[in-house]
């Protein structure tokens, strides 16, 4: 019997379960980390196998394998996973979108408190250097977020 149990604690079959446990662990865990200590684990298995090395080799193996697989495949399998971004937003072009476009001013704008306006059948809100009465027609001269610098136009 105490010879059946000897063979399942051989370093590579010990390191082996401990990979597939982190493997299997990564399904329950988000973040796509665990994964690569997973891999880690099954190279350290796979060097076991090849040739016998010590308890300190094995954990350097273990670290090292880890670290740079997490280091160098995650970006890549997140994109696998959750999809590839084609393109960042540009922030510029987003401006420009709006630069020049004609809105009509559905709540009076004062200089520092603001207003709003109605630009392609959305309220924004709006500042000014001036006072705009409401049904003034104004021009988009720049966007700071989500607020629209105009100017009478």
């Amino acid at each position: 019997m105490w010879d059946s149990i000897k063979d399942y604690l051989k370093p590579e079959v010990i390191w082996f379960l401990v990979g597939l446990v982190l493997l299997v662990a990564e399904f329950v865990m988000p973040g796509l980390i665990v994964f690569f200590f997973g891999v880690g684990a099954c190279i350290v298995a796979a060097s076991c196998l090849m040739a016998p090395i010590g308890l300190n080799e094995q954990l350097i193996i273990f670290i090292v394998a880890s670290i740079l697989s997490l280091i160098f495949l995650r970006k890549w399998l997140k994109g696998i996973f959750l999809g590839h971004t084609v393109s960042k937003q540009n922030l510029k072009e987003n401006i420009d979108e709006f630069v020049g476009q004609r809105a009509v001013v559905v709540e009076k704008i004062v200089p520092k408190a603001g207003g709003k306006v109605e630009l392609h059948g959305t309220n924004w809100a709006a500042r000014a250097d001036e006072e705009i009465a409401e049904g003034a027609v104004v021009e988009v001269i720049g966007k700071d977020n989500i607020t629209l610098k105009v100017k009478v136009s």
